[in-house]
């Protein structure tokens, strides 16, 4: 693996390159580099992967951490990131708010990816309870800049329709309390939850573009908010969803199987 950075409009990104081959993009937000390590190394024995922090993330640092991070500059980030590495067109796979930036990517840049996969994107603009769900998290923003980390957690889970065991939002979300992961946390609900969830994309543009759009779905996240709206993305697009193991984090559950799926795809493209 080689780690670089790459100074960008308004930050520097952090990222990472595996293996030789076809180029593979796997991109998250809030979720960084790490979270994709083993399905990176999986895909690496015959694909070169290339894997970032999100700018305001980790190890991506922005000039302004009071700026939004939106997902038309994510999208900028990452063509500017496959421009550098001159090795596309390439496919990319984004997953939740990461899935938000790689469709951005395909309206602002399709010469630059030849398909993208969106896994679980939460568009909630698409639902139909979207004013519900806006001023759902509206609140759950509110009650985290006031200071009542637990809560916000627990107001997020519930507008994602994501159920969890007792004391599982202590175990998972507040064990790590280490001034870098205090301030990503913060950059996510304060500058990034937002733009993403309401985040509309250019339907009659991704119908357009040459890359080929592929709508991720997590096999037990039926009944999610990022279930719903993977959903309705895929109706608006006229194709039929792509079911993933796992739930929203299945490639980093079940990373073997995750790749298994994502090399039918890739072989596919190989093959049309």
């Amino acid at each position: 693996m080689t780690t670089m950075s790459l100074a960008v409009p308004g930050a520097r990104l952090h990222y990472e390159v595996r293996g030789t081959g076809p180029l593979v993009l796997l991109t998250g937000a809030p979720m960084d580099a790490r979270a994709f390590e083993p399905l990176a190394g999986l895909l690496a024995r015959d694909h070169t992967v290339l894997t970032t922090d999100p700018r305001g993330i980790n190890r991506s640092p922005v000039d302004d951490p009071g700026r939004d991070s939106t997902p038309a500059g994510r999208a900028d980030d990452l063509a500017r990131l496959l421009t550098h590495l001159d090795a596309g067109p390439a496919v990319a796979l984004g997953s939740s708010g990461g899935a938000v930036s790689v469709l951005a990517l395909a309206q602002l840049r399709p010469d630059l990816v030849h398909t993208v996969i969106a896994h679980e994107p939460p568009l909630e603009d698409l639902l139909p309870d979207r004013d519900q769900l806006a001023a759902a998290t509206e609140d759950m923003i509110a009650t985290y800049l006031a200071g009542d980390v637990a809560g916000a957690w627990r107001q997020f889970l519930k507008i994602a329709n994501i159920e969890l065991p007792p004391g599982a939002v202590e175990q998972i979300f507040l064990a790590d309390r280490s001034p870098q992961a205090v301030a990503d946390e913060h950059f996510q609900f304060a500058h990034m939850l937002r733009h993403t969830a309401r985040w509309r994309p250019d339907l009659d543009r991704l119908r357009s573009v040459p890359t080929r759009i592929v709508v991720g779905i997590g096999a037990e996240s039926a009944g999610q908010l990022c279930d719903r709206a993977a959903r309705a993305l895929a109706d608006a697009l006229g194709v039929a969803p792509t079911m993933f193991p796992g739930d929203h984090v299945g490639f980093v559950a079940q990373p073997a199987a995750f790749e298994q799926c994502l090399r039918v795809l890739l072989e596919a493209h190989c093959r049309a």
